[in-house]
């Protein structure tokens, strides 16, 4: 991208958010009523990416920076910052957390433990002037995030300061352990807390072994559903050519076309 073409993406943005003759919505909102169309179009992007869309790719990376344009937009608004304020913001931590390529230094630690001293220093410089308290591990993390990415986000975190299992396997031990808990659970009492609780463990256990193996746990469970998603449509079609449908079919039926379905994969 040119200085040009970024300089009039930020001239666009003023201009939808001038109070005189700029858009009635875009003048409307605030963060925090655009925080909705940020996360859609975070997903939109990875939607495209992982259905193999790349032609489509452009466009969706287009609006997600619309999203960055608008909340440094906002802020300009208000003196806080402005858009090249983020940018260079953006690239001071990019090559501080990256030494070994920009100040050749060797490679000490990774990615997580370097975060994590960016932060206590962070937090040491804004408590200069009272009592330095350091910043928790996991303090900082937002408590918006879809729930796998977080907890994968928090696993993470703490591998990088060695509370982790040193295998795969101790992780699905671990998976194994939190089934038989789940099946203890719905055998004493399935509508209570404790067994819900123990589902929730079984799931953040499964994350673990998916990050144990590098794999982002939300980008498997949307391959997961979307790998559903298109065998059951699939059912339904082939219900339909035997002239049944979904309401009319019984379990043994549907499980048959599920079946037939699986076989012609």
């Amino acid at each position: 991208m040119s200085q040009n073409a970024i300089e009039e993406l930020q001239a666009i943005m003023a201009k939808l958010r001038c109070p005189e003759s700029g858009c009635e919505w875009d003048l409307a909102q605030r963060f925090d009523t655009i925080v909705p169309h940020t996360i859609e179009e975070a997903y939109e992007v990875a939607d495209t990416i992982e259905r193999g869309a790349l032609d489509e790719l452009k466009a969706e990376l287009g609006d997600l920076l619309f999203q960055v344009i608008f909340y440094s937009q906002l802020a300009k608004e208000e003196q806080r910052f402005d858009f090249n304020d983020v940018v260079q913001n953006l690239n001071t931590k990019l090559k501080a957390r990256h030494p070994h390529i920009f100040a050749r230094q060797p490679v000490t630690e990774n990615w997580e433990t370097r975060k994590y001293q960016a932060r206590q220093e962070l937090a040491q410089q804004e408590n200069a002037q009272q009592e330095y308290v350091p910043q928790l591990l996991l303090a900082d993390i937002p408590t918006n995030l879809p729930a796998l990415s977080a907890a994968n986000k928090v696993q993470k975190r703490v591998a990088s300061v060695g509370f982790d299992w040193p295998s795969i396997d101790g992780a699905l031990d671990k998976v194994r352990e939190e089934i038989d808990e789940v099946t203890e659970a719905i055998e004493h009492d399935p509508t209570s807390e404790h067994c819900a609780e123990e589902i929730g463990d079984l799931l953040f256990a499964t994350v673990n072994v998916a990050r144990h193996l590098n794999k982002d746990p939300e980008q498997l469970l949307r391959q997961a559903n979307r790998k559903f998603s298109h065998r059951f449509n699939q059912v339904e079609i082939h219900l339909n050519a035997q002239g049944q449908t979904l309401s009319s079919a019984n379990l043994e039926q549907m499980e048959a076309a599920w079946q037939a379905v699986k076989s012609r994969e």
